[in-house]
């Protein structure tokens, strides 16, 4: 069986339309599937950073701001990633933490709705904490109540007292993919507005966050997206909400003339208006030169073949590992599975250790969830028959 699902691998990775942009990647001889944590390096973003640390801050100095575009960064990057989640230009913005863009976001989303009678902001109840904890303090501040509501019975909750909806796109835990587009249509039926977190989808599946009409998103960088530990993440407002976009967090940056230095804040008009303070520069330009690694990447692509690795993957373990050792929590429907799989397994800290200790690299979402993360653009069929024969090893002690 091993000889037979081996030779199957090899056949999937020389007809793969993505395995040459794994050279783009400084990758070693382990199998990562940590890419929906953190992204791996690609290979040509050092080079990039010593130039931003050398020449532009070294030589240029403070002339960089204009000279090497530093001021203007923000806005460019986040139109590099406006292709990748589906929007058109000057509506992504970059900086921040994905939490600080959750509070911006469903703060400004309230506002738009501004309407005493709807007083709930829902909320993804199995969402990724910090989401929970900032809504919840978002929503007392502008005098909501938080609903937890999980997103299967969603469109029961939505009603004429609903404001906001705060959702996942991919649960991080499970990996299970919810219905954007129609859990979208549900909330403006019900008059009410969709805020998405895309952390665990962009750059792994199509979103369409345009075609399928979101208020406002949010996402990281570090983790499809290949940004690096802690890179900035991102804030989506629709063109249609710029105007009354009003964001609770009104810095310098996001002033229609930020130099003028007035006391009275006047919001920039755009995407502009998401920005807060000065731009974390060494961590946004290497960002933005990660993004290169994207160039002529068909996002249609990235989910084919991120469909195809988790579909081998999971016949992988089927074939390998002792029956009843683990259940998958992931779906097996195409329609219902992000980029990762997720196994739940007794002893599962353990289990987590053995396969690092063997090369491949997954995490653990305690107490007992085995987390592998696919990412198209590096992971190869090879890796994915070599992760489940180790998983299997290691189970069998």
């Amino acid at each position: 069986m091993s000889e037979s699902l081996a030779g199957k691998a090899a056949a999937l990775d020389a007809a793969d339309e993505l395995a040459a942009a794994r050279k783009l990647f400084a990758l070693d001889e382990a199998v990562y599937l940590d890419g929906n944590s953190l992204g791996a390096l690609p290979a040509h973003v050092p080079a990039r950073v010593a130039d931003v640390v050398t020449r532009q801050w070294g030589e240029l100095r403070i002339r960089s701001w204009d000279e090497s575009g530093w001021w203007t960064a923000p806005e460019r990057i986040g139109d590099r990633i406006a292709p990748l989640v589906g929007a058109a230009p000057g509506q992504v913005v970059v900086g921040d933490s994905t939490s600080v863009n959750v509070f911006k976001a469903v703060v400004g989303a309230v506002r738009l709705v501004d309407d005493p009678a709807r007083t709930d902001v829902l909320v993804d109840a199995g969402t990724f904490p910090t989401d929970g904890y900032i809504a919840e303090s978002a929503a007392r501040m502008t005098g909501k109540q938080l609903v937890l509501v999980d997103p299967a019975d969603l469109p029961a909750a939505l009603g004429p007292t609903t404001a906001v909806a705060l959702l996942n796109h991919v649960d991080y835990r499970s990996g299970r993919l919810h219905d954007l587009p129609g859990l979208t249509a549900a909330i403006h039926d019900a008059g009410a507005l969709a805020v998405w977190d895309l952390c665990h989808s962009a750059g792994a599946l199509p979103v369409g966050l345009d075609e399928h009409g979101v208020d406002l998103a949010v996402g990281c960088t570090y983790k499809y997206l290949n940004g690096g530990p802690g890179s900035p993440a991102y804030l989506y407002v629709a063109e249609r909400h710029q105007a009354g976009f009003d964001s609770p967090l009104p810095g310098w940056n996001s002033h229609t003339d930020p130099f003028a230095m007035t006391l009275g804040y006047e919001a920039a008009p755009g995407a502009v208006r998401g920005r807060v303070g000065t731009p974390d520069i060494l961590s946004m330009l290497a960002l933005e030169a990660s993004l290169d690694v994207w160039d002529g990447v068909s996002i249609d692509a990235v989910r084919a073949k991120s469909l195809a690795l988790t579909d081998f993957f999971l016949e992988c373990v089927e074939a390998y590992v002792p029956a009843g050792s683990v259940t998958s929590l992931t779906p097996a429907a195409h329609a219902e599975r992000g980029s990762q799989v997720a196994l739940r397994c007794e002893d599962a800290p353990r289990v987590m250790r053995e396969l690092i200790g063997r090369g491949v690299i997954g995490d653990l979402r305690r107490p007992d969830v085995l987390r592998f993360g696919f990412t198209p653009l590096y992971v190869g069929f090879g890796d994915v028959e070599r992760a489940a024969r180790v998983l299997s090893e290691v189970l069998r002690g």
